[in-house]
């Protein structure tokens, strides 16, 4: 009989089952790992005393690794809390409650950090002076705190109060009732148990993302005036849709509701290129709703973060948990814009107030408005509401909040609307579909829940799949036309706006997800300025991969000889692109006398596009900025170490390999594309290791001020460095 058993779930998530043991290890912590157990059939429900729990996991093997192709490793918030009360490990008197609590395993940076995380993500701040110090008035600070305190029942406990921790060196440790762990490198660990044994290996490539749990197919989501896209209905337990969230469209342009998990995956499905969008607007910061904002990071400008302040400071401070960062660092990934609560701002046309909404951690709900016609059109984002029936019952009783506070809450929820989206998750922090059954919002959507909905729920509400849009204001103009000519005059900045009409003036082309536009090795008669969507560049023989988004011009080449794709270019979604002939897109550009300039950077350019850190999702006036400001270096002497590096560059290898050395063993090989120099340049922390040159080096350097305000750059920077601290640590 085997006594340890193993089963890859998805790239980086791995089920171990030792049940003679009684202990089930969820191996790696990824974005929906609860949904993907569930659909594996790894968690599933028991009964007993007419009680029905879940199944499941009781010990967590962190990833060594904080972020992986971009992306969270370690999000072990919702598995936490499926331990704690879907299996009841965490109520009193549960046929599942042994006393044994939920195990983290992992090295002692990401245990602190998961603590520390999983702290902010069931209490937000957890201090007066923090909710003052987030910019709420004494009288506002105290009612937020006594809200806070009576979903915490009164005491904010420490994280080691609901789990236990188990920190992982490099020396095997016993984890329960004689299964041992032992870490053999980075990420790569041996499980054993009575002479038997498992490897786990939960590294992934860089250009991997971690898939979803369920499929979503393809949609061509057109770019109205004023529309509402319903990317997530779900909650955080549901295994067959997105956690509720929205997509708002205003003059074609793109603004996220709240960034849950598999968000990367959503917009391709939806045909939404990463650098379309504009902003994000932000209700909390539970896991649901938060899980998703690095992919947001992954374009060429600073998305701008819309939240109220107290919304904000939670967001950030979890955020900073997870990655050890200052807070003060994510005003430099996003374009921050407080939002008062109770208060219209106006974003340039388009209209938001956040309502503060009772929940443990700091959160508000969002309604949006936008005047025409003589009138206002309005969407109102209800997400993670309490029952009104609850909050009108603790209205008689609340010696603690001001008179009509609750009421006010209510009534903001109650506010007629043309169309509403509200939380039905119907327990205690969740809020009931019956409390709107006489709401007369034009049209009441109906989300954040994994069950069935009732007879009784859907005289109330309707339902929206995913993909489906509710347009409430018609777009009559050309959005994707206003796009192109914003795309070019950026690309050729000077060209006055007449000119550009010349190549304007050609055919918007539409093309479904999985095309192939162009080949390698193959003619590039045209060229395709990508308006919507994602397309990826393909080249097997020198396996470069990269994703391009709105605004990247395909195809570009300025050598008459040698006009020859360099790569595969193949649609990821539904994608719109201005083909342009190539013939006369390089007979304008001599026209204008730009090909020179143009022409000289285009190897630049090219190689920028061969390598992980600079190929994907830059436009090409961002291309066209780092390729002017690169500068030449060499390091020719074999054997020798690279020293005394300027640290105000980072270092691109074009040519030739270096080892990363560590007391005299290789630990990293990098060749061309790969780089060196940021732990000086951007993060002023040295590696304890030297720069061997193992064959002639040439490539080029970059002074970090050319890369501070490219969020994708830092991000990649930030995962490399977070990577070799930890390959040097070991």
């Amino acid at each position: 009989m085997t006594r340890i058993s193993k089963n890859l779930v998805a790239p980086g998530l791995y089920w171990v089952a030792v049940p003679e043991a009684d202990l089930y290890i969820q191996c790696g912590c990824v974005e929906d790992s609860v949904k993907h157990l569930i659909r594996r059939g790894l968690i599933t429900q028991l009964e007993k005393d007419h009680i029905t729990w879940e199944t499941g996991p009781n010990a967590i093997l962190l990833s060594d690794l904080m972020l992986q192709g971009g992306h969270f490793s370690n999000l072990a918030e919702f598995p936490v809390l499926q331990m704690l009360y879907r299996q009841g490990m965490g109520i009193p008197g549960h046929p599942n409650n042994t006393g044994a609590k939920p195990l983290l395993i992992g090295n002692s940076e990401q245990i602190q950090a998961q603590n520390k995380y999983i702290h902010r993500g069931n209490y937000g701040l957890v201090s007066i002076d923090e909710l003052l110090a987030s910019g709420l008035s004494k009288d506002e600070a105290k009612i937020v705190w006594n809200l806070k305190k009576e979903f915490a029942f009164g005491k904010i406990e420490d994280t080691d109060y609901l789990i236990d921790s188990l920190i992982l060196g490099e020396e095997e440790l016993e984890i329960r009732r004689g299964v041992s762990i032992r870490r053999e490198d980075i990420n790569q660990f041996t499980i054993s148990y009575k002479g038997e044994s498992v490897s786990i290996n939960l590294n992934i490539p860089v250009t991997q993302r971690y898939p979803a749990p369920y499929p979503l197919g393809f949609h061509d989501i057109k770019r109205e005036y004023f529309g509402v896209v319903h990317s997530g209905q779900g909650d955080g337990w549901d295994i067959n849709r997105p956690c509720m969230a929205s997509i708002i469209v205003y003059q074609g342009k793109i603004y996220m509701v709240d960034a849950g998990p598999n968000i990367a995956y959503c917009l391709i499905a939806l045909g939404i290129g990463i650098n379309e969008i504009e902003g994000i607007f932000h209700t909390h910061c539970h896991d649901d709703h938060f899980a998703g904002l690095p992919t947001l990071l992954l374009n060429d400008h600073r998305i701008k973060y819309f939240a109220a302040p107290f919304v904000r400071a939670s967001v950030f401070k979890k955020l900073s948990a997870l990655l050890s960062l200052p807070e003060e660092d994510f005003f430099e990934f996003f374009d921050v814009h407080d939002l008062q609560e109770g208060v219209w701002t106006d974003l340039s046309g388009l209209e938001v107030k956040p309502l503060l909404s009772p929940h443990p951690v700091e959160t508000t709900t969002l309604t949006f408005r936008t005047l025409w016609g003589g009138r206002y059109y309005t969407y109102a984002h209800l997400t993670d509401i309490m029952s009104c029936e609850r909050l009108r019952a603790r209205e008689s009783g609340a010696k603690n909040l001001p008179e009509g506070f609750l009421q006010r809450i209510i009534d903001g929820y109650l506010t007629e609307v043309d169309l509403k989206k509200i939380d039905i998750g119907t327990d205690i922090v969740h809020g009931w579909a019956t409390d709107f059954k006489d709401d007369k919002s034009d049209r009441i959507i109906l989300a954040h829940t994994s069950v069935p909905l009732s007879d009784q729920q859907k005289e109330i509400g309707s339902s929206a799949p995913f993909g489906m849009i509710d347009v409430l204001i018609k777009n009559h103009t050309d959005p994707l036309l206003e796009k192109a000519c914003f795309y070019l005059s950026d690309y050729l900045a000077g060209v006055e706006e007449h000119d550009l009409k010349q190549l304007l003036n050609n055919q918007i082309v539409e093309f479904n997800p999985g095309t192939i536009i162009l080949k390698r090795d193959m003619p590039t008669t045209f060229l395709f300025l990508l308006l919507t969507g994602n397309i990826e560049m393909i080249n097997s023989k020198s396996g470069v991969y990269n994703v391009f988004s709105s605004g990247a011009l395909i195809g570009e080449h300025y050598n008459a000889s040698d006009s020859l794709s360099r790569a595969t270019y193949r649609t990821v979604s539904f994608v719109h692109a201005l083909k342009i002939p190539t013939s006369a897109f390089n007979r304008f550009i001599e026209e204008h006398q730009l090909f020179k300039s143009l022409s000289q950077l285009f190897s630049r350019k090219e190689f920028l596009l061969h390598t992980w850190l600079f190929g994907e999702s830059l436009s090409p006036r961002v291309q066209t900025s780092i390729a002017e400001n690169l500068v030449p270096f060499e390091f020719d002497k074999l054997g020798s170490s690279i020293a005394a590096l300027d640290e105000r560059f980072i270092y691109i290898i074009e040519r030739g390999a270096v080892a990363r050395s560590l007391d005299g063993r290789v630990v990293e090989q990098l060749e061309a594309g790969d780089f060196f120099g940021e732990d000086l340049s951007v993060f002023n922390n040295e590696y304890p290791s030297e720069l061997v040159i193992q064959v002639p080096v040439r490539g080029y350097r970059l002074h970090t001020d050319h890369i501070r305000d490219i969020p994708i750059i830092r991000w990649k920077l930030l995962e490399t460095h977070q990577k070799r601290i930890r390959v040097s640590r070991s």
